[in-house]
């Protein structure tokens, strides 16, 4: 058996632990923290070698964490949020991929600023149904 830190014991306690709207509020706190990590990516030299890795990497993190997003949506119940938020995040995961291609941070900046728009409309819906069952 693996020896876990205190640290990694806690957080996959708090992810075990979590609703399913918490989760989806984990991950997008985990696309945004991958795309500062880009982003600071973006101040590294431009000829660096440990830029564009930096870069691509944090990126494919980010889409990683879109794509299941996206993959977890219910359609069926979901309706028409359902299909809303999978054009945004097929559109989110099309910017980030410009955004990685050509280095574009201007693209990334964009994506960024939209999906925490979207963590933090997620947050106050699940903070309102918390204080109704309250």
């Amino acid at each position: 058996m693996p020896v876990t830190s205190p640290v990694q014991h806690y957080v996959t306690q708090s992810i075990m632990t979590a609703s399913p709207g918490q989760l989806v509020l984990m991950l997008y706190d985990g696309a945004l923290r991958f795309m500062a990590q880009a982003r600071a990516g973006f101040a590294l030299p431009p000829d660096s070698a440990r830029r564009i890795e930096t870069i691509n990497t944090a990126i494919l993190r980010t889409e990683a964490i879109l794509q299941e997003l996206r993959a977890n949506l219910d359609h069926t119940s979901g309706g028409d949020l359902a299909e809303n938020l999978h054009q945004l995040y097929d559109y989110y995961l099309r910017r980030l991929l410009e955004a990685n291609l050509r280095k574009d941070e201007t693209a990334l900046v964009e994506v960024e600023n939209l999906v925490r728009e979207l963590r933090d409309g997620w947050a106050e819906m699940l903070q309102q149904q918390e204080q109704i069952v309250a």
